[in-house]
Protein backbone atom coordinates (compact mmCIF):
# COMPACT_ATOMS: atom_id res chain seq x y z
CA UNK A 1 0.00 0.00 0.00
CA UNK A 2 1.32 3.02 -1.25
CA UNK A 3 1.65 6.40 1.10
CA UNK A 4 -1.79 8.34 -0.79
CA UNK A 5 -3.60 4.83 0.08
CA UNK A 6 -2.63 4.71 3.67
CA UNK A 7 -3.40 8.56 4.33
CA UNK A 8 -6.90 7.72 2.63
CA UNK A 9 -7.63 4.67 4.17
CA UNK A 10 -6.79 6.75 7.90
CA UNK A 11 -8.91 9.48 6.91
CA UNK A 12 -11.75 7.60 6.13
CA UNK A 13 -11.21 5.37 9.39
CA UNK A 14 -11.37 8.92 11.65
CA UNK A 15 -14.46 9.85 9.35
CA UNK A 16 -16.59 6.59 10.23
CA UNK A 17 -15.13 6.91 14.35
CA UNK A 18 -16.17 10.50 14.72
CA UNK A 19 -19.93 9.49 13.09
CA UNK A 20 -21.57 7.84 16.49
CA UNK A 21 -20.19 11.14 18.59
CA UNK A 22 -21.51 13.35 16.05
CA UNK A 23 -25.10 11.58 15.50
CA UNK A 24 -25.81 10.70 18.86
CA UNK A 25 -23.59 11.83 21.30
CA UNK A 26 -25.70 10.49 24.10
CA UNK A 27 -25.39 7.16 23.14
CA UNK A 28 -22.10 7.09 22.42
CA UNK A 29 -21.36 8.36 26.12
CA UNK A 30 -23.38 5.37 26.91
CA UNK A 31 -21.53 3.00 25.04
CA UNK A 32 -18.10 4.25 26.06
CA UNK A 33 -19.40 3.63 29.94
CA UNK A 34 -20.59 0.16 28.82
CA UNK A 35 -17.14 -0.10 27.35
CA UNK A 36 -15.13 1.25 30.00
CA UNK A 37 -16.98 -1.37 32.59
CA UNK A 38 -15.76 -4.90 30.13
CA UNK A 39 -13.04 -7.31 31.72
CA UNK A 40 -9.89 -7.14 29.94
CA UNK A 41 -10.65 -10.52 28.29
CA UNK A 42 -13.87 -9.04 26.91
CA UNK A 43 -12.11 -5.83 25.66
CA UNK A 44 -9.17 -8.36 23.49
CA UNK A 45 -11.69 -10.17 22.17
CA UNK A 46 -13.98 -7.48 20.64
CA UNK A 47 -10.48 -5.87 19.67
CA UNK A 48 -10.04 -9.44 17.64
CA UNK A 49 -13.24 -9.23 16.55
CA UNK A 50 -12.40 -5.82 14.92
CA UNK A 51 -9.62 -6.68 13.19
CA UNK A 52 -10.88 -9.96 11.94
CA UNK A 53 -13.87 -7.81 10.41
CA UNK A 54 -11.03 -5.41 8.84
CA UNK A 55 -9.19 -7.54 7.49
CA UNK A 56 -12.03 -9.65 5.90
CA UNK A 57 -13.16 -5.68 4.59
CA UNK A 58 -10.29 -5.00 3.55
CA UNK A 59 -10.09 -8.60 1.34
CA UNK A 60 -13.25 -7.95 0.05
CA UNK A 61 -12.18 -4.37 -1.51
CA UNK A 62 -8.72 -5.80 -3.29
Amino acid sequence: MNRPNLLAAFALMLVFEGLLPFAAPRAWREAFRKATALSDSQVRFLGLASMGAGLLFFSLAK
